[in-house]
């Protein structure tokens, strides 16, 4: 777990020096960085969990939150490319009447903090749903 941290740190810092010194190679990789942190996050969960269960426990938990964050991911992206761009998949969605009638697609959506945002959203309606109080 210790190990992950630092992994996410040194990344972290390598990316900020990166950004003040070589901000070209700092656009190319910026993906990169984030999966990388994005990584040592979801390893260190993993592991926490498998390091005090059985194996096939541990597998389930491995693949279940791999399927969980991978529709997390589809549904942030759909969002995100359908009020941004008014497209999913690149096929157009939103109808050109929309944008006669003076439809502009959010720009707002296409950006990284808009991601944020829309997975505390799915967060929020997935605990209003499923975690009623009694």
């Amino acid at each position: 777990m210790v190990q992950l941290v630092v992994v996410a740190a040194l990344v972290t810092i390598v990316s900020q020096i990166l950004k003040a010194f070589a901000y070209d190679v700092s656009v190319q990789l910026s993906v990169y960085v984030g999966l990388i942190i994005t990584n040592c996050i979801l390893m260190g969960r993993l592991e926490a969990f498998a390091m005090t269960n059985k194996p096939w426990p541990s597998f389930l938990d491995g693949v279940g939150n791999g399927l969980g964050y991978a529709m997390i991911l589809v549904i942030v992206g759909a969002v995100r490319e359908l009020f941004g761009r008014g497209t999913l998949l690149g096929f157009q969605v939103i109808p050109d009447a929309c944008y006669d009638m003076g439809y502009v697609n959010n720009g707002m959506m296409t950006m990284p903090a808009m991601a944020l945002i829309l997975v505390g959203c799915v967060i929020w309606i997935h605990r209003a749903y499923f975690y009623k109080e009694k």
